[in-house]
């Protein structure tokens, strides 16, 4: 196995947007002698899951506009000059036609990243840089070495040395009871499998942009929209799917708002907190961030100076009333009548080109927390999951008008009906087909048999032992997330009241366990002993839950991407500084800061 000295080696395992927005952080970095290795599992770059046919359909709509896509090479609008015509045939999409306020279905939004990939590709090709690209290779196994200070790479028979290496592996929904229980889907991917005819009701679990995926599938498959004379939309069941159904069960009877105008299209509001005003708080509150000072400076200020009336109203609000009056009024109207009026507001909200502030700035305070998350006490943690979050994943899912229509429509046909639920409720699968539904409803317990379930409560956080690459657990490279309570009282309480997340290090601190793997804010993997790694870092979604709460979208992929290259040149720095390993190199532990 040859190693090139003279370069310097970086693996990107998947090839979709966060892969892409890795790619061009490294290829803009200015850093020379670059060899960049990207693993791809599927056939195709720039799509990922979301925008491929492993997670739609062609009914299937992106919830961001062109105008709201973070910079790439060329825009949706530019890129339609050039696009393959059978693409846009297949879309009924133009350049004459096309709006960059609009939605776009997912799968031509996927043709367009994969197009921008090879651009960069040949953009990297331009600059001397050398790229290699491995499609339809998933990747075995990772493993580091702390020794040699570089990463080996397994995929299939093939075995390469790298000097740093980004994990950028997507969604991933682990099968539980799919495929061994008849009729019980563990989630809605692949849509193609969702597309079949029943003549009975389906019970859906969750009620997100994920069940509106499984809804707009189904609907297809067992009838038809249609306009009325006065141009509304209307379904109509096929004649062989008589008994079809769908019932969505949600938390508290909820669902989720919908899109409207963002002023600022990137949530990247001027009115956000600067790494150095997190900083000199974190010093001033004994190394922690606190939940209401972000909800103070993130939320309440940027609203002060946007919407006055409003402010007044919410000024002297802590966190939890605020949630509670925000909650209290969806859950005092009903689901489909809230869901109508805020068609309406989003409908003015988007011609007039003119925000719902508070909703946005929910959106930026989300968007502001992913970054310290991680430095919240565990006392803020469990109120940020119990308080906040409930509130956040409501209200910025931002439902596209399309979605809101339809939905309208299959509940006007008396198709698509809504069960509250709280947390006690349970799916637990049949023996023979679909599941068991277990809920409480109007205080009394329930139990339902639908012969067709499907999970739709959106990415599980999953956990250091779902992590795909053995020997970076194995060797203690990788350490389970965890949060320190800022009060010991607090955590002893917490352990002593039944918490099982809850564990006590032999110094007596208290710690909580939060769901996937430790990074710093580089992204960067820290290891059992608290080290940080300058070779392995992580934007695989799905196992960095716990430190990053609100974790998808592009715009949070984008803004990974930054970390992680800071974190890259801050490597590369330091060891042209310390003179420790040739400038050929990028790698070095450090400790934990």
């Amino acid at each position: 196995m040859e190693l090139r000295n003279n370069y310097r080696r970086f693996a990107i395992i998947g090839g979709g947007p966060s892969g892409m927005f890795m790619f061009k952080r490294l290829i803009e970095s200015g850093l020379e002698n670059l060899d960049i290795t990207i693993y791809e599992a599927s056939e195709s770059l720039g799509k990922g899951m979301p925008y491929s046919h492993t997670g739609a359909n062609h009914e299937h709509i992106t919830n961001v506009s062109d105008n709201e896509i973070p910079a790439l090479v060329t825009s949706v609008e530019d890129w339609l000059h050039s696009a393959p015509t059978e693409v846009l045939k297949a879309f009924d999409i133009t350049p004459a036609k096309f709006n960059e306020y609009k939605v776009l279905p997912r799968l031509f939004f996927g043709e367009y990243l994969s197009a921008q990939f090879e651009l960069l590709i040949k953009l990297a090709t331009k600059k001397k840089i050398k790229v290699q690209v491995h499609l339809n290779t998933p990747v075995e196994d990772v493993s580091d070495n702390m020794i040699s200070e570089k990463v080996t790479v397994t995929a299939g028979e093939s075995t390469t040395v790298f000097d740093a290496v980004i994990i950028c592996t997507g969604h991933n929904w682990p099968l539980k009871n799919e495929g061994k229980i008849p009729g019980y889907f563990d989630s809605p991917y692949p849509p193609s499998k969702l597309a079949r005819q029943v003549n009975f009701p389906v019970a859906i679990k969750g009620a997100s942009l994920t069940a509106i995926d499984a809804v707009r599938t189904l609907a297809r498959s067992n009838g038809s929209f249609y306009k009325n004379k006065d141009g509304m939309l209307c379904y109509k069941v096929h004649e062989n799917s008589e008994g079809f159904k769908i019932v969505l069960h949600s938390k508290d009877g909820l669902l989720p708002a919908v899109r409207f105008h963002l002023e600022d299209s990137h949530l990247s509001n001027e009115s956000m907190l600067t790494s150095d005003a997190l900083k000199k708080h974190m010093q001033q509150n004994d190394g922690f961030v606190s939940l209401d000072y972000l909800f103070e400076w993130n939320f309440k200020e940027p609203i002060r100076k946007h919407d006055p009336a409003f402010y007044d109203e919410i000024k002297d609000m802590t966190l939890e009333a605020f949630v509670e009056s925000m909650m209290d009024m969806r859950e005092n109207i009903d689901a489909f009548n809230l869901l109508k009026a805020e068609y309406t507001e989003a409908e003015q909200s988007i011609k007039r080109r003119q925000s719902v502030y508070w909703k946005e700035m929910l959106a930026v305070l989300s968007f502001a927390m992913n970054y310290p998350a991680k430095h919240l006490s565990a006392e803020d943690m469990l109120r940020l999951k119990k308080v906040l979050m409930p509130l956040i994943s409501i209200v910025i899912a931002f439902v596209p008008q399309s979605s809101c229509r339809e939905i309208i429509a299959l509940h006007d046909a008396g198709v698509l009906s809504l069960i509250a639920v709280d947390e006690k409720s349970d799916a637990k699968p049949h023996d023979e087909e679909g599941a068991v539904y277990h809920y409480d409803h109007n205080g009394e317990k329930s139990e339902t048999h639908y012969r067709m379930f499907v999970d739709c409560v959106g990415q599980p956080h999953l956990s250091i032992k779902d992590f795909p690459f053995e020997s970076l657990v194995k060797n203690g490279t990788l350490s389970p997330a965890r949060i320190r309570f800022r009060s010991e009282e607090e955590g002893r309480n917490a352990m002593q009241n039944g918490n099982k997340q809850v564990e006590a290090d032999a110094g007596g601190a208290y710690f909580l366990q939060v769901p996937g793997i430790t990074i710093d804010d580089q992204f960067r993997a820290v290891d059992m002993y608290g080290a940080v790694n300058d070779r392995v870092y992580i934007m695989a979604v799905p196992y960095i839950g716990g430190y990053n709460p609100d974790y998808s979208g592009l715009d949070f992929g984008e803004a990974a991407s930054e970390k992680i290259m800071t974190g890259i040149e801050n490597a590369h720095r330091k060891a042209n500084v310390d003179g420790q390993l040739s400038p050929d190199h990028l790698s070095t532990a450090s400790g934990l800061k």
